[in-house]
């Protein structure tokens, strides 16, 4: 397959050639990977299994480090989580591959490193993550992106951002100074006499989420436009995103990323990074499971909650069938 990069070595600011580290149990991953890193320009300093890896003698990371584990064994994630840390602490930059069967499983391993994570994906899929991450490595001298996939990441981070001011504008605290997608509960203050009953009625008029089985219907009904169009044409993984979330919360249910992918509409790995976009925006949150820390869900921050609670408010819940 020709890759779209030069085989010009890539080097960092001070001129020393990047280095990758390929590990991955399947044998023809692995070689494809490993070609696919020295055709970008990097320097392959460990290419093995996992397992290879894991007995081996404790070595430094590339700056690249590119993983494939299609199964989730105990050793494949104790592994993945040592990665996550030295990952986290050294600025390695992550691609992980997987399968939907083990995504759940792989999404617990990381949460200091935030790799890319890749769910079944072609060869190309894999190419494109190597262009995301020489686009983060200044004067390079090889085209770092096509033009394509540059605009489309561009479209990605623009519609998140919008989402995130819209909810901006209705969410109350903002921090002071704290970024632009940042929120802040109002902090605990000195009341005057009657002002806990105010408050209170207040708290009771704050509108809330329409029950679970409305927003379930809404679900239903724009999944029902996908056999009668084709579902490209109304893909809105964002807002699929959201009302998941939002009829989970009023279950009082978990969600796995796993069910969340699926709930987007969209290719797995396509709604991972429409997750990562709204988790790094505030608009959902990473829940660790206090049972497993290996294990995470996804959900509504509260600020959000309270935004999706004030727009069915204000639309009505007779309109509630045709959002």
């Amino acid at each position: 397959m020709q890759t779209n990069f030069d085989y010009e070595p890539v080097r960092d600011a001070a001129g020393c050639q990047l280095s990758v580290t390929v590990l991955a149990d399947r044998d023809h991953i692995r070689a494809e990977m490993r070609e696919d890193a020295l055709a970008a320009g990097f320097r392959v300093r460990e290419c093995c299994s996992l397992e290879e890896y894991a007995q081996g003698p404790l070595a430094a990371l590339g700056d690249l480090v590119m993983v494939d584990c299609a199964v989730a064994s105990a050793d494949a994630l104790a592994l993945l989580s040592r990665l996550d840390m030295r990952g986290g602490k050294a600025g390695a930059q992550l691609v992980v591959s997987t399968t939907m069967a083990a995504l759940d499983s792989v999404f617990g391993c990381f949460s200091l490193s935030a790799p890319q994570i890749l769910v079944d994906p072609g060869r190309a899929e894999r190419i494109i993550a190597i262009g995301r991450v020489l686009a983060r490595v200044p004067n390079l001298r090889l085209r770092e992106m096509g033009e394509e996939d540059r605009l489309m990441l561009l479209r990605l981070t623009e519609q998140v951002g919008r989402i995130a001011e819209r909810l901006e504008k209705l969410s109350p605290g903002q921090r002071e100074g704290g970024g632009a997608f940042r929120f802040e509960s109002p902090a605990q203050a000195w009341r005057a006499q009657g002002e806990d009953q105010r408050s209170a009625r207040e708290e009771e008029q704050r509108p809330r989420l329409p029950e679970a089985a409305v927003l379930r219907r809404i679900i239903k009904a724009r999944q029902a436009r996908m056999r009668h169009f084709d579902a490209d044409l109304f893909a809105d993984p964002a807002w699929d995103i959201l009302l998941d979330l939002a009829a989970a919360r009023a279950e009082r249910q978990q969600v796995s990323v796993t069910s969340l992918c699926i709930a987007a509409g969209v290719p797995a790995t396509t709604a991972l990074r429409w997750i990562g976009q709204m988790v790094d925006a505030d608009l959902l949150v990473r829940v660790s499971d206090p049972h497993d820390r290996r294990r995470a869900y996804i959900a509504l921050s509260d600020n959000t909650a309270d935004a999706l609670a004030r727009y069915f408010s204000e639309i009505g819940v007779t309109d509630l069938a045709v959002v």
